[in-house]
């Protein structure tokens, strides 16, 4: 089996920058206030005055056997080998089931409905690069490598 391609995120590192957000959406060209295919959530725990916040850096999580891509009545959203799962956004009827299939609710939509999501850079990975939100990260609470060493290259 190939080697899986994954995210790795430590809260304790985050200090909601933004970067990551940012340098994606300006590397895929999308214009600030629309789509956002990685964002940061906040999740506060407790109550005042012991009151904690953490982050969380979120985009697709390129499931294993993706929901997303197995309800898409079209095959408009395949999943390749090294595990990142692609839409073929001139196949893509708006339908919007693969937001309905996924249980994390990251499929997110254009004006035209056209669906859109992280494909983890699939343009600088095949240049030997980094996805650019893990390369932007400056405290390194986000790195990318394989599923099984999680190591960023």
């Amino acid at each position: 089996m190939t080697d899986r391609f994954a995210f790795n995120f430590d809260p304790a590192r985050c200090l909601n920058c933004g970067a990551c957000e940012i340098a994606c959406q300006q590397w895929k060209g999308i214009k600030a206030g629309t789509l956002k295919l990685r964002k940061i959530e906040e999740v506060t725990v407790g109550s005042f005055p012991d009151v904690t916040r953490k982050f969380s850096s979120v985009s697709c999580h390129h499931c294993i056997d993706a929901p997303c891509a197995a309800a898409c009545p079209v095959g408009a959203i395949n999943q390749q080998n090294n595990g990142i799962v692609v839409v073929n956004k001139e196949q893509c009827t708006a339908c919007h089931v693969c937001f309905e299939a996924c249980a994390f609710g990251i499929p997110q939509f254009d004006e035209e409905g056209i669906m859109h999501k992280c494909d983890m850079c699939l343009d600088r990975l095949e240049k030997g690069q980094k996805p650019i939100c893990a390369e932007a990260c400056p405290t390194r609470a986000l790195q990318w490598g394989n599923s099984t060493t999680r190591e960023s290259k």
